[in-house]
Protein backbone atom coordinates (compact mmCIF):
# COMPACT_ATOMS: atom_id res chain seq x y z
CA UNK A 1 0.00 0.00 0.00
CA UNK A 2 1.90 3.22 -1.12
CA UNK A 3 -1.27 5.61 -1.39
CA UNK A 4 -0.02 8.27 0.49
CA UNK A 5 2.57 9.35 -1.43
CA UNK A 6 0.51 10.54 -4.20
CA UNK A 7 -2.30 11.79 -1.76
CA UNK A 8 -0.88 15.83 -1.03
CA UNK A 9 -0.68 18.60 -3.48
CA UNK A 10 1.66 18.24 -6.38
CA UNK A 11 3.86 20.89 -5.08
CA UNK A 12 3.82 19.00 -2.02
CA UNK A 13 5.66 15.47 -3.17
CA UNK A 14 8.60 14.15 -2.77
CA UNK A 15 11.96 15.34 -4.45
CA UNK A 16 13.52 13.08 -6.39
CA UNK A 17 17.09 13.65 -5.61
CA UNK A 18 16.52 13.65 -1.57
CA UNK A 19 18.40 10.79 -1.58
CA UNK A 20 21.18 9.28 0.86
CA UNK A 21 23.23 9.44 -1.93
CA UNK A 22 23.82 13.12 -2.18
CA UNK A 23 23.82 13.99 1.35
CA UNK A 24 27.22 15.60 2.51
CA UNK A 25 27.31 13.53 6.02
CA UNK A 26 29.70 16.07 7.53
CA UNK A 27 29.75 15.66 11.30
CA UNK A 28 26.41 13.84 11.20
CA UNK A 29 27.64 10.05 10.29
CA UNK A 30 25.68 8.92 13.93
CA UNK A 31 22.87 10.43 12.83
CA UNK A 32 23.22 8.89 9.70
CA UNK A 33 23.55 5.17 10.91
CA UNK A 34 20.70 5.74 13.31
CA UNK A 35 18.32 6.89 10.15
CA UNK A 36 19.61 3.67 8.40
CA UNK A 37 18.91 1.50 10.82
CA UNK A 38 15.41 3.26 11.27
CA UNK A 39 14.17 2.74 7.54
CA UNK A 40 14.63 -0.96 8.44
CA UNK A 41 13.04 -0.82 11.75
CA UNK A 42 15.65 -1.63 13.82
CA UNK A 43 16.16 1.40 15.78
CA UNK A 44 13.35 3.42 18.02
CA UNK A 45 9.91 3.55 17.00
CA UNK A 46 10.01 7.48 17.32
CA UNK A 47 13.02 9.66 16.43
CA UNK A 48 12.89 13.48 16.45
CA UNK A 49 15.25 15.32 14.24
CA UNK A 50 16.15 19.03 15.08
CA UNK A 51 18.21 21.67 13.40
CA UNK A 52 18.32 24.82 12.31
CA UNK A 53 16.85 25.84 8.60
CA UNK A 54 19.49 24.72 5.96
CA UNK A 55 21.11 21.50 7.74
CA UNK A 56 19.12 19.43 5.48
CA UNK A 57 16.35 18.15 7.88
CA UNK A 58 13.26 18.13 4.89
CA UNK A 59 16.37 16.46 2.67
CA UNK A 60 16.73 13.37 5.25
CA UNK A 61 13.25 12.30 5.70
CA UNK A 62 12.48 12.74 2.46
CA UNK A 63 15.53 10.72 1.61
CA UNK A 64 14.46 7.74 4.34
CA UNK A 65 11.12 8.00 2.68
CA UNK A 66 12.18 7.13 -0.13
CA UNK A 67 14.22 4.24 0.90
CA UNK A 68 11.23 2.96 2.75
CA UNK A 69 9.02 3.28 0.07
CA UNK A 70 11.48 1.57 -2.48
CA UNK A 71 11.13 -1.37 0.01
CA UNK A 72 7.82 -1.44 -0.16
CA UNK A 73 6.72 -0.05 3.29
CA UNK A 74 3.48 2.17 3.74
CA UNK A 75 4.66 5.46 4.51
CA UNK A 76 3.52 8.99 4.30
CA UNK A 77 5.39 12.46 4.22
CA UNK A 78 3.95 15.58 5.85
CA UNK A 79 5.25 19.02 5.56
CA UNK A 80 3.42 20.88 8.25
CA UNK A 81 5.12 23.82 7.29
CA UNK A 82 2.53 24.03 4.44
CA UNK A 83 -0.22 23.13 6.93
CA UNK A 84 -2.78 25.84 5.75
CA UNK A 85 -2.73 23.80 2.07
CA UNK A 86 -5.08 20.92 4.38
CA UNK A 87 -7.07 20.25 7.35
CA UNK A 88 -5.59 18.51 11.05
CA UNK A 89 -8.03 15.56 9.55
CA UNK A 90 -4.94 14.60 6.99
CA UNK A 91 -3.69 12.47 10.08
CA UNK A 92 -6.41 10.85 10.31
CA UNK A 93 -5.81 6.54 9.50
CA UNK A 94 -2.62 7.13 9.34
CA UNK A 95 -2.03 4.74 11.54
CA UNK A 96 -2.55 2.06 9.19
CA UNK A 97 0.87 2.75 7.58
CA UNK A 98 4.33 1.48 8.50
CA UNK A 99 6.08 4.77 8.87
CA UNK A 100 5.32 8.61 8.87
CA UNK A 101 7.45 11.56 8.18
CA UNK A 102 6.22 14.65 10.17
CA UNK A 103 8.10 17.59 8.63
CA UNK A 104 8.92 21.25 10.33
CA UNK A 105 6.13 19.98 13.60
CA UNK A 106 7.40 23.36 14.97
CA UNK A 107 5.31 25.19 12.15
CA UNK A 108 1.75 23.88 13.67
CA UNK A 109 3.19 24.34 17.77
CA UNK A 110 0.36 27.42 18.67
CA UNK A 111 -2.93 26.47 17.00
CA UNK A 112 -4.67 24.12 19.95
CA UNK A 113 -6.43 22.28 16.72
CA UNK A 114 -3.63 21.01 14.93
CA UNK A 115 -1.98 20.52 18.16
CA UNK A 116 -4.90 18.38 19.56
CA UNK A 117 -4.84 16.00 15.79
CA UNK A 118 -1.27 15.56 16.72
CA UNK A 119 -1.29 14.72 20.16
CA UNK A 120 -4.04 11.83 19.29
CA UNK A 121 -2.25 10.93 16.04
CA UNK A 122 1.32 10.20 18.44
CA UNK A 123 -1.34 7.94 20.41
CA UNK A 124 -2.68 5.62 17.83
CA UNK A 125 0.91 5.83 16.52
CA UNK A 126 2.45 3.84 19.36
CA UNK A 127 -0.84 1.68 19.55
CA UNK A 128 -0.64 0.50 16.58
CA UNK A 129 3.45 0.49 16.17
CA UNK A 130 3.85 2.75 13.54
CA UNK A 131 7.40 4.43 13.24
CA UNK A 132 7.43 8.70 13.13
CA UNK A 133 10.63 10.64 11.88
CA UNK A 134 9.63 13.79 12.68
CA UNK A 135 11.80 17.33 12.44
CA UNK A 136 11.41 20.67 13.81
CA UNK A 137 14.10 23.90 14.28
CA UNK A 138 14.19 23.27 18.31
CA UNK A 139 14.44 20.56 20.97
CA UNK A 140 11.08 19.42 21.93
CA UNK A 141 11.37 21.30 24.84
CA UNK A 142 12.12 24.05 23.63
CA UNK A 143 8.50 24.33 21.40
CA UNK A 144 5.97 26.22 23.44
CA UNK A 145 3.29 23.80 22.85
CA UNK A 146 -0.18 24.81 24.12
CA UNK A 147 -0.76 21.15 25.21
CA UNK A 148 2.23 20.29 27.68
CA UNK A 149 1.06 16.44 26.67
CA UNK A 150 1.94 17.04 23.26
CA UNK A 151 5.45 18.47 24.40
CA UNK A 152 6.33 15.42 26.47
CA UNK A 153 4.99 12.69 23.46
CA UNK A 154 7.37 14.62 20.90
CA UNK A 155 10.26 13.71 23.66
CA UNK A 156 9.40 10.27 23.19
CA UNK A 157 12.04 8.00 21.41
CA UNK A 158 15.42 9.09 20.68
CA UNK A 159 16.15 12.68 19.92
CA UNK A 160 19.16 13.76 17.53
CA UNK A 161 20.53 16.88 16.09
CA UNK A 162 21.33 17.34 13.04
CA UNK A 163 24.35 19.53 12.82
CA UNK A 164 25.57 22.16 10.18
CA UNK A 165 27.77 22.23 7.65
CA UNK A 166 31.56 24.17 7.74
CA UNK A 167 32.29 26.71 5.14
CA UNK A 168 34.61 23.81 3.08
CA UNK A 169 31.77 21.36 3.71
CA UNK A 170 29.09 23.70 1.93
CA UNK A 171 31.77 24.02 -0.84
CA UNK A 172 32.33 20.36 -1.04
CA UNK A 173 28.43 19.46 -1.06
CA UNK A 174 27.73 22.08 -3.91
CA UNK A 175 30.68 20.48 -5.98
CA UNK A 176 29.46 17.11 -5.00
CA UNK A 177 25.60 18.80 -6.52
CA UNK A 178 27.40 19.74 -9.38
CA UNK A 179 28.99 16.70 -10.38
CA UNK A 180 26.23 14.59 -10.10
CA UNK A 181 24.27 17.84 -12.63
CA UNK A 182 27.16 16.81 -14.79
CA UNK A 183 29.64 19.47 -14.50
CA UNK A 184 32.55 21.08 -12.35
CA UNK A 185 32.55 23.80 -9.80
CA UNK A 186 35.65 25.29 -8.59
CA UNK A 187 36.75 26.08 -5.69
CA UNK A 188 36.56 29.75 -6.26
CA UNK A 189 33.23 29.88 -7.68
CA UNK A 190 31.87 27.93 -4.32
CA UNK A 191 33.81 30.86 -2.00
CA UNK A 192 31.99 33.45 -3.85
CA UNK A 193 28.56 31.92 -3.67
CA UNK A 194 28.64 31.21 0.40
CA UNK A 195 30.11 34.88 0.82
CA UNK A 196 27.70 35.50 -2.03
CA UNK A 197 24.67 34.14 -0.97
CA UNK A 198 22.69 33.12 2.50
CA UNK A 199 25.04 29.91 3.88
CA UNK A 200 21.91 28.20 3.98
CA UNK A 201 22.62 25.06 2.55
CA UNK A 202 18.84 24.91 0.51
CA UNK A 203 19.19 28.37 -0.67
CA UNK A 204 22.74 27.13 -2.20
CA UNK A 205 21.34 24.05 -3.69
CA UNK A 206 18.66 26.23 -5.26
CA UNK A 207 21.27 28.53 -7.00
CA UNK A 208 23.10 26.09 -8.23
CA UNK A 209 20.75 24.62 -9.69
CA UNK A 210 19.80 28.11 -11.66
CA UNK A 211 22.69 28.52 -12.49
CA UNK A 212 22.91 25.34 -13.98
CA UNK A 213 19.96 25.61 -15.79
CA UNK A 214 21.36 29.84 -16.97
CA UNK A 215 24.73 28.14 -18.00
CA UNK A 216 23.11 25.13 -20.44
CA UNK A 217 20.99 28.07 -21.74
CA UNK A 218 24.04 30.49 -22.75
CA UNK A 219 26.43 27.97 -23.49
CA UNK A 220 28.91 29.14 -20.93
CA UNK A 221 30.88 27.62 -18.13
CA UNK A 222 29.99 28.57 -14.52
CA UNK A 223 32.53 31.59 -13.84
CA UNK A 224 32.04 34.34 -11.59
CA UNK A 225 32.37 36.83 -14.09
CA UNK A 226 29.30 34.56 -15.51
CA UNK A 227 27.45 34.58 -12.21
CA UNK A 228 27.29 38.49 -11.66
CA UNK A 229 26.02 38.76 -15.20
CA UNK A 230 22.90 36.82 -14.06
CA UNK A 231 22.14 38.41 -10.90
CA UNK A 232 20.19 35.92 -8.76
CA UNK A 233 18.94 37.16 -6.15
CA UNK A 234 17.81 35.41 -2.98
CA UNK A 235 14.48 36.36 -3.07
CA UNK A 236 14.12 33.87 -6.03
CA UNK A 237 15.07 31.12 -4.39
CA UNK A 238 13.61 30.74 -0.62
Amino acid sequence: MNFALAQLPLKLNLRDDSIFDNFFVGDNLQLMTILKNFIVRQSEQFIYCYGESGVGRTHLLQACCHAMSENNQAVFYLPLSHHADFSPEIFDALENLDCVFIDDVDAIVGNRVWEEALFYFYNRARENNVSLLVSANFLPQQLNCLLPDLQSRLAWGLTVAIKNLSDEEKIKTLQMRAQLRGFDLSDEVGRYLIHRYSRNMGNLILVLEKLDQASLAAKRRITIPFIKTLNISLNETC
